[in-house]
């Protein structure tokens, strides 16, 4: 209930310098005066919004003195949730935060559930939901990149261009059912210009998606998996990308028999990378297994790495990997060139792959590997790399609301050339703007709203 005082840890669980309880609600002040006291004796409701105060936090039934503590004050409306909030900043260790935090529920307050807080910002009209989704993927950010991208989604701008094209579907509404109600003054819509206007609206949306597409990259990481027969250096390639060794690297074929997943921040790009099993012909049960976990994640994968022994000539197994592979999304890794007489083996390659982008790199010397981020950015971005200034939707929900919103733009449109009723694609132009409102919360279901603000933590 929005009426309940809520509270929980916001920081983290675990020792720490500092730890949080926070409070929310129209109880805050009165459950915090009960057990704060302050240094200069003043009270928790005569603190002013934004202030600190030194003090202890004392369990007003027997006296005990808990910690002493740091107490904020921020008053409704011009606070994160939109409610009295006060927050206490103890000392980071578990126990004390337990005690602090039991003790506010003893007062009166419920425990939190994951994501109240910003789900009651969005309630009580401070943020919308693209900003309260932002509040997360600003948290979980793999890199500078897609920080920039979640703090500018945080500010709003995301909203307003979703804003502006409902603005622009409620004047296209607005002007038939004013024909529908005032014919003889308004007189009938002009098909030609407002079919103009639904196909311009509906070319907008189709560039947010393509860069959405992008985006959710950046949010999400893109799924890299390393491929190759047995021994051509994937593990290593691995251990060299994530600078640790995170995989077992020997000189016998089939070491790696599972699927060993990384998330890594190369130049900017989050992959999440994962070195499978080699692939080839094999007649050991548990190896096979491996092999066949490793295509499932091939035909699966935003990004292949295929990993060549350049020491060597291609081989059948070689050969057998290549023909799965999509040039459009894979690069060729040509490994070992820490070793001699490789010329001819990368003409070989050269010719018989000559579609795929190449890469000359020895992971055991980590040479070359500093090349791969630009191979990447090329891959995936194009010439439309994402830059931190670039309000881009990065959530599958959304794209999911836009690609609903061009369906019922495509049969407004239709329904123009095929001159339809116009109380009959008012339905239609109300469907897209419904499905835009998703995007900000306007026309969202409480179900889904529910689902959206369980991601988040206990406490923010």
């Amino acid at each position: 209930m929005i009426e309940d005082t809520i509270t929980a840890i916001a920081t983290p669980i675990g020792t720490g310098g500092i730890g949080i309880i926070r409070l929310s609600g129209s109880n805050s002040l009165a459950i915090a005066d009960k057990m704060f006291n302050s240094w200069n004796e003043v009270k928790v409701h005569e603190i002013p919004s934004f202030n600190l105060r030194l003090g202890y936090v004392i369990d007003p039934g027997d006296g005990e003195v808990f910690d002493e503590v740091l107490l904020s004050v921020m008053r409704a409306p011009k606070s994160f949730t939109g409610e009295d909030v006060v927050e206490i900043n103890c000392h980071g260790g578990p126990i004390v935060m337990e005690k602090i935090l039991r003790l506010t529920l003893e007062l009166g307050a419920r425990m939190a559930e994951a994501g109240e807080f910003t789900k009651r910002a969005f309630l009580n009209g401070r943020i919308d939901l693209a900003q309260a989704e932002a509040v997360i993927d600003v948290i979980e950010a793999k890199t500078d990149l897609a920080l920039g991208v979640a703090v500018n989604q945080l500010h709003g701008n995301i909203s307003e261009r979703i804003g502006y094209l409902q603005k622009r579907l409620v004047s296209v509404l607005a002007q038939m059912e004013a024909s529908i109600d005032f014919p003889e003054d308004v007189g009938e819509i002009d098909c030609s210009e407002t079919r103009r206007i639904l196909l311009n609206i509906k070319e907008t949306i189709h560039s947010m998606i393509a860069e959405g597409q992008r985006g959710k990259i950046l949010r999400e990481g893109l799924t890299t998996v390393i491929i190759g027969k047995p021994n051509v250096g994937k593990s290593s390639l691995l251990n060299a990308l994530v600078k640790e060794n995170r995989a077992i690297v020997t000189e016998f074929p089939g070491t790696t028999r599972d699927a060993i997943e990384e998330v890594i921040n190369l130049d900017g790009l989050p992959l999440r990378i994962v070195d499978t099993a080699g692939i080839r012909e094999t007649g050991d049960v548990v190896e096979k297994i491996g092999v066949d976990r490793a295509k499932k994640l091939l035909a699966e994968a935003d990004l292949v790495l295929f990993v060549v022994d350049a020491a060597t000539m291609l081989t059948e197994d070689d050969k057998l990997i290549a023909r799965e592979l999509n040039k459009d999304n894979t690069i060729v890794l040509l490994n070992k060139h820490d070793l001699k007489n490789i010329e001819m083996t990368e003409r070989f390659i050269n010719e018989t792959l000559p579609e795929f982008q190449s890469l000359k790199i020895s992971a055991k010397e980590k040479w070359g590997l500093d090349k791969l981020p630009i191979l990447i950015r090329d891959k995936v971005f194009g010439n439309n790399i994402v830059a931190k200034d670039r309000n881009i939707v990065t959530r599958s929900r959304h794209l999911s609301a836009l690609n609903k919103a061009v369906n019922y733009l495509n049969e407004a449109i239709n329904g123009l050339e095929n001159g339809n009723m116009v109380d009959l694609l008012t339905i239609d132009i109300r469907g897209a703007w419904d499905s835009l409102g998703e995007i900000t919360g306007e026309t969202i279901a409480e179900d889904v709203l529910n689902t959206i603000f369980k991601e988040f933590c206990i406490g923010k």
